[in-house]
């Protein structure tokens, strides 16, 4: 049925219109099809842009690619630089061009953002310099990895004009929410200061399966994030060695709200702020 799934999904991207994009094209209505419930963006080429650090310059354009990125291979860079997918100031040049400091580099990659659900992003207040929507599910709160017109700024921007857009906090992908987004840049660092100094609280409520304890629950767990596989594991004690446990300190207030004796329904509030703290602990 997956395969199926994603078959259809191929096909129904090879009808759509390949588009150029660069940083300066904000998203727009029209980049975006709504087909079985689901949100897509049209497949377009988008310029990653980099400047010349001190310690590549004096390197081929084609030796810079494939030793800082080495997820593609050799041959791969040197096609695209004969091609123009990577350009120098703006210019092709040849694969022996060797690259100076302080240069601009442009990397034109085609890119077909994942799809998410077809739900709207609601504004549920607008002031002059904050507003506030609710964030659906899948989608994420800012460009990020695959994900650049298939998030809450990008709809945003596309569907009410709103740009630019500081987000105060994030919610997790697949995570629903309110989500507050400051409209300039001195906002959002009153908020970041009103978080730092813990005058913000957050609370999620979640659905479990099971019956949840009555009594309110406190678990106080070190939460280890891992940034290169982007995930995070709870430690409790000592590890296996007898060595202390990684991660950092947090704590977190659980409360049920309501249970069916099935599925329960549960209040969760961080008194710390981890990556990832609370869904490491159900």
């Amino acid at each position: 049925m997956k395969r199926k799934r994603e078959e259809k999904e191929a096909a129904a991207e090879k009808k759509m219109e390949i588009v150029w994009q660069t940083p300066a094209n904000p998203p727009e209505k029209h980049d975006y099809i709504f087909r079985d419930g689901r949100r897509y963006v049209r497949p377009y080429y988008f310029e990653f842009i980099s400047h010349v650090k001190n310690r590549w310059a004096g390197k081929t354009i084609v030796n810079l690619f494939a030793e800082e990125f080495k997820g593609r291979p050799y041959d791969y860079y040197v096609s695209a630089v004969k091609c123009g997918r990577i350009q120098v100031d703006g210019e092709m040049v040849p694969v022996s061009y060797i690259v100076k400091s302080s240069q601009k580099i442009s990397h034109f990659l085609h890119r077909h953002e994942p799809p998410v659900m077809a739900w709207d992003v609601p504004i549920l207040d607008k002031e002059d310099d904050v507003v506030t929507v609710w964030k659906p599910a899948t989608v994420p709160v800012h460009p990020c990895g695959q994900y650049r017109k298939n998030t809450v700024v990008g709809v945003l921007q596309a569907e009410y004009g709103l740009a630019p857009l500081f987000p105060v906090h994030r919610l997790d992908r697949l995570v629903s929410g309110l989500l507050i987004l400051a409209r300039n840049a001195t906002k959002a660092d009153l908020f970041r200061q009103e978080i730092e100094a813990g005058k913000v609280q957050k609370q999620y409520v979640a659905k479990v399966v099971g019956e949840f304890p009555e009594d309110e629950q406190i678990v106080d767990v070190n939460v280890n994030y891992n940034a290169r596989e982007g995930r995070s594991t709870a430690e409790v004690g000592y590890s296996c060695d007898g060595s202390s446990i990684k991660g950092k300190t947090a704590c977190t207030k659980f409360t049920r709200i309501s249970t069916n004796g099935i599925h329960s329904i549960v209040s969760c509030k961080p008194i710390t702020g981890r990556t990832h703290q609370v869904r490491n602990l159900f």
